[in-house]
């Protein structure tokens, strides 16, 4: 912002040269008429004093012309060079007055009609972010500054859904549905953020959100993965895996996402082939205490984010159970079970054997960071606490 209020303040100045430098035209041009008129005066005093020394007989009649001629080439060279006078219709007062109300009227009606927060977004805009809370930060100031963008509301719950905020993604989606029209990506998103900020429940308006967009569109992405959590979670199977074979159609070859997936979908093979309601699997729970290594803590921030989560040994690499925790809240002991599970059909109890792993990510990625403390594989039933140390680069 300081070198548009430089710039600006250069085209004032420049302005107002143009008010103030005829008035300043005007006082030397007076000064040059007021030398005009002083030589004109004393031009005729000395022709008169020619003309009585010529009554006197004391000058004759050639002495006469050449004194006269003298006096008037003095008088041209006096007055040589000097501009003619101009007609002035203005005045003073007027161009100084402008002067004056031209800069505040122009600065008020910039504050009205303006857009100074937008240039000042912008230029915060150009550095790139340092972390996830950063950008979201920038994008609720430019949904705030922009607030009928519907692009910027749409990346803005992305980015809350990010943060694990479903709930403020949700009403981010809203908005947008309501700025860009009932957009199947739009709806899909926005019922998937219903359903996490209900605690991974089921609800009519997650059931007609889903239902809308895929009239509109049978193959939008999130509607099919979530309709399949429905059918699984229903013990509808069948349903589950057409669901989620439209969804793996759909996923490019080498997707992280399609091992998952491919997993709901042998178990809910599995399950639909035994003909019998299974067995309900015992909860999981694992209890970790997370520390992080003394020689880390000048290299890491209070508010960098610090991931906890238990995956499968020999599986999926997606977490199992998460919880989102701060650098400033270490050390710290969690307790991760079926509760925390990212996927309902993958959940702790489902694998024997589990990994559990902390990461300090400074872009709030739960798949990538800068720090990683890892421990041995072990059963899914093991009741004691287990210890975390966050040492080592992460890879």
């Amino acid at each position: 912002m300081t070198e548009f209020w430089l710039s600006a303040g250069l085209l004032l100045l420049a302005a107002l040269g143009f008010l103030l430098i005829p008035i300043l035209r005007g006082r030397r041009q007076q000064q040059e008429e007021d030398r005009t008129a002083l030589n004109v005066a004393l031009y005729q005093e000395r022709v008169a004093e020619l003309a009585a020394q010529q009554a006197a007989g004391v000058l004759d009649e050639a002495q006469m012309a050449k004194g006269r001629d003298e006096a008037a080439r003095e008088l041209l060279a006096d007055t040589e060079g000097a501009e003619p006078a101009r007609q002035g219709h203005l005045g003073k007062a007027l161009p100084l007055l402008a002067a004056v109300l031209v800069p505040a009227l122009a600065l008020g009606l910039y504050l009205h009609f303006g857009a100074a927060d937008k240039v000042e977004l912008t230029q915060e805009f150009a550095a790139a972010p340092k972390t996830m809370d950063e950008m979201t930060t920038r994008l609720e100031r430019a949904v705030e500054a922009q607030p009928d963008s519907a692009e910027g509301l749409y990346f803005l719950g992305r980015a809350y859904m990010a943060q694990q905020r479903p709930a403020d993604a949700a009403r981010a989606y809203e908005r947008a549905v309501a700025l860009a029209g009932r957009q199947p990506e739009l709806l899909g998103q926005w019922a998937q953020a219903l359903y996490f900020a209900a605690d991974k429940k089921w609800s009519p308006q997650v059931q007609a959100l889903t239902d809308e967009a895929l009239k509109a569109d049978p193959n939008e992405v999130t509607s099919l993965g979530l309709r399949g959590i429905a059918a699984f979670e229903g013990e509808r199977y069948q349903e589950a895996i057409d669901y989620w074979n439209r969804l793996l159609a759909q996923l490019p070859e080498g997707d992280a996402s399609r091992a998952a997936l491919q997993g709901g979908i042998d178990r809910a093979a599995e399950r639909l082939g035994s003909g019998a309601k299974p067995q309900a699997t015992a909860a999981a729970r694992l209890k970790v205490r997370v520390e992080l290594a003394a020689a880390l803590k000048d290299k890491v921030k209070p508010d960098d984010t610090v991931f906890i989560f238990a995956r499968a040994s020999n599986g999926p690499p997606m977490p199992l159970a998460a919880k989102r925790v701060t650098v400033a809240q270490l050390p710290l002991e969690v307790e991760l079970s079926d509760a925390d599970a990212m996927l309902p059909q993958m959940k702790l109890s489902q694998f024997a054997e589990v990994q559990l792993v902390a990461r300090v990510s400074r872009a709030g990625q739960p798949t990538r960071g800068e720090w990683i403390g890892q421990g041995a594989p072990l059963a899914n039933t093991t009741q004691a606490t287990q210890h975390l140390t966050i040492d080592s680069p992460d890879q």
